[in-house]
């Protein structure tokens, strides 16, 4: 987990001002590893610090801070029988504010890729110490890996960064399920295309991209040719286009939701438009996961599956368009 500052902006937009709740430390058995964080705002939240009392006394906090304008605060809590657990273990909570007068502030502590602020008393008058600085130095030449930590004081934290680029093509119901799946995860980046913006659902989910119009065309050459891709539109004829074009236009994994036969199809149409065996199997149809089912969650869970352990392809999958 990492610090989101776009998730952070977007949130902050919508509902004025939120807390977000991260787990900066853990002491033996812990619901969440250190970096998991929630943003919370007086009708809803985002992300999960594991859940149970732990989460529900955090988030009944973070209000009354919302509520009462409140700051930073840093504090340990023990799993134990005082929040009706038996974990045995501790977490230290970081509680923070953010909202337009934060959020204009934010661009200063962001450092080397991290985010850092002081959380010990007056924080305004501290600089920043020896040992922070060495901890940055270490993260820039790779001898300690980037994780959140605190120095000394401060709190230091890597900025989400998305390691793979996943561009959804069809606002259907798949579309959206596997959108849903995958818009949580901090390593990617989900762009969602479709014909028509009024296609997609409000409000679209944070680390989002929508974009709308000639998704065969003008949209499809803004793709990075290390993207993968998952064309799941309401028309065949479309699909086929989106095929043809991937190909001449290069990805690093492409998956075509339908059935075997349509791949057959779809296969002795693309030999015709001038591309190889060799090259059309890169593209994956069926997509999915038979054993799940056909429902458009089921498809989704299949998909992210192939998609997180990096082997989109499936010979085995045969899953068919949802009616």
């Amino acid at each position: 987990m990492s610090f989101d500052t776009g998730a952070i902006r977007q949130a902050a937009a919508r509902h004025g001002a939120v807390m977000r709740v991260v787990v900066v430390e853990t002491a033996g058995s812990a619901p969440r590893e250190a970096g998991a964080a929630m943003l919370v705002w007086p009708d809803g939240q985002s992300g999960t610090i594991g859940g149970g009392r732990l989460e529900l006394e955090a988030v009944a906090a973070a209000r009354g801070r919302l509520a009462g304008n409140g700051g930073t605060v840093l504090g340990r809590i023990a799993l134990g029988p005082a929040l009706g657990q038996c974990c045995g273990g501790a977490v230290t909570l970081l509680s923070e504010r953010f909202g337009p007068a934060e959020l204009e502030g934010l661009e200063a502590r962001l450092v080397a890729g991290c985010y850092l602020r002081p959380v010990g008393a007056t924080p305004a008058l501290r600089e920043m110490p020896l040992s922070l600085r060495r901890r940055l130095a270490q993260y820039r030449n790779g001898s300690a890996p980037a994780r959140i930590a605190l120095i000394d004081g401060w709190v230091i934290e890597p900025l989400a960064r998305a390691e793979h680029q996943l561009w959804i093509h069809g606002a259907g119901h798949v579309g959206r399920a596997v959108v849903g799946m995958m818009a949580p995860l901090e390593d990617w980046a989900v762009t969602w295309l479709d014909t028509d913006a009024g296609r997609f659902p409000a409000p679209i989910p944070a680390r989002v991209t929508p974009l709308a119009g000639d998704m065969a065309g003008r949209i499809m050459a803004q793709a990075p040719a290390g993207a993968h891709h998952l064309i799941l539109t309401y028309s065949h004829a479309l699909d086929l286009e989106l095929c043809h074009v991937l190909l001449c236009h290069g990805f690093a994994s492409a998956g075509l939701i339908g059935s075997s036969s349509k791949w057959l199809r779809f296969r002795k149409r693309l030999r015709q438009l001038g591309h190889s065996d060799a090259a059309i199997a890169r593209i994956t149809c069926p997509i999915g996961d038979p054993k799940l089912g056909k429902a458009p969650q089921a498809i989704a869970i299949g998909v992210a599956a192939l998609l997180l352990r990096g082997d989109i392809v499936s010979s085995e999958t045969s899953m068919d368009r949802p009616a």
